[in-house]
């Protein structure tokens, strides 16, 4: 895992007001997403602006490029298998930990970049992905559950409890990520079961909503066949989120897409590909009317993860709009992925087109 923090400032970017966090949270999304990637053989991310210059020295850090005013460093190693992280409200940092079935707590209480130690918070989950702290409780996605604890100032687990219980397992999609959103509801995406199916279960390939006791849950959008990250829209409060799309249509087909989500959307999965590409298995009659549009389409088979909203001022103004992580693809004949895109967007919080994002790669 890196820590990015901006030179000039003599300031790292762990603070104790609101803003400061949320800057850090947005990199650390970015980065943890990339963990594998920092410690692979492709090892290497490269910032396509002029002018960038090559970070050297740190191990997992040597060859990253980044915009001149920018360092890496390493925040903390040796994690199995993260996937999302969130900070408590005092400021730690905490990371579902999948390899360990487990949150962990990483405390920085000097503010220094580097995580002093690992603090296993709670153990003996089922498949963590997603964490989350809202009104005092800690919120965890996993692929059987959504679980609510309260912990204590020594990171103690307080109380426990179930509040989703149920939900679908298996298949091809076994993450599960959580999300309150600007309505204090919780939103819940389930992964479908396979490539490319009609799925029985109205459960898969879906968003669902609850209310924060986990009571009254229904379906709010579907067609979705693997939507892993979800994140509210600073500008606009929409929830946004990204889709990994089918396999086994070609390398380029069909894109990975980033949509808006709408109380009772349809958006398309299985037959309507990225919007208003009708899958070659469900050709036969119809169209995609009807179906939501993407607001993105990204390179087919790059497989986006987190994505992370950012306006606070710890970046320049041009890096005020949405950062998204690639986990790269499996099955490609040139793979691609393995980066973290920075889009630009306005100030009613729209994509800025034509394409004039930055590639991280």
């Amino acid at each position: 895992m890196s820590f990015y923090k901006q030179n000039g400032s003599g300031r790292h970017l762990p603070r104790s007001t609101k803003r400061g966090r949320i800057g850090l949270t947005i990199l650390l999304v970015v980065v943890i997403l990339l963990a594998g990637l920092l410690y692979s053989q492709r090892h290497q991310i490269h910032l396509l602006i002029s002018g960038s210059h090559t970070v050297g020295g740190e191990e997992g850090v040597a060859d990253v490029h980044l915009p001149p005013g920018f360092q890496a460093s390493v925040f903390y190693s040796g994690l199995s298998s993260p996937r999302f992280i969130t900070f408590s409200p005092d400021g730690t940092l905490f990371v579902a930990e999948r390899g360990k079935g487990s949150i962990v707590a990483l405390p920085d209480p000097h503010h220094v970049g580097k995580a002093q130690k690992k603090v296993v918070v709670v153990s003996g989950l089922d498949d963590p992905t997603s964490l989350l702290f809202y009104d005092g409780a800690l919120y965890v996605g996993e692929q059987s559950r959504i679980s609510r604890f309260t912990l204590g100032p020594d990171l103690k687990v307080t109380t426990r409890q179930v509040i989703v219980p149920n939900v679908p397992t298996g298949g091809n999609h076994t993450t599960r990520t959580i999300l309150v959103g600007p309505d204090g509801n919780l939103y819940l995406s389930i992964g479908s079961t396979c490539n490319d199916c009609v799925e029985s279960d109205p459960h898969r390939a879906a968003i669902w909503v609850y209310h924060l006791d986990g009571s009254g849950g229904r379906l709010y959008s579907r067609g979705l066949r693997n939507a892993v990250g979800m994140a509210v829209n600073p500008w606009n409060r929409q929830i946004w989120v990204t889709v990994n799309g089918r396999d086994y249509m070609g390398d380029n087909t069909p894109p990975e897409t980033i949509y808006a989500l709408q109380d009772g959307g349809n958006y398309g999965w299985p037959r309507c590909q990225a919007g208003d590409l009708i899958d070659p298995n469900y050709g036969h009659s119809g169209d995609c009317k009807g179906v939501m549009q993407p607001l993105l389409k990204m390179q087919a088979h790059s497989a986006p993860l987190g994505l992370a909203f950012y306006n606070a001022p710890q970046f320049p103004q041009r890096y005020h709009g949405l950062f998204v992580a690639f986990h790269g693809s499996w099955n490609r004949s040139i793979p691609t992925g393995f980066k973290v895109v920075f889009i630009p967007m306005d100030a009613n919080g729209r994509i800025t087109f034509p394409r004039s994002y930055v590639v991280y790669m």
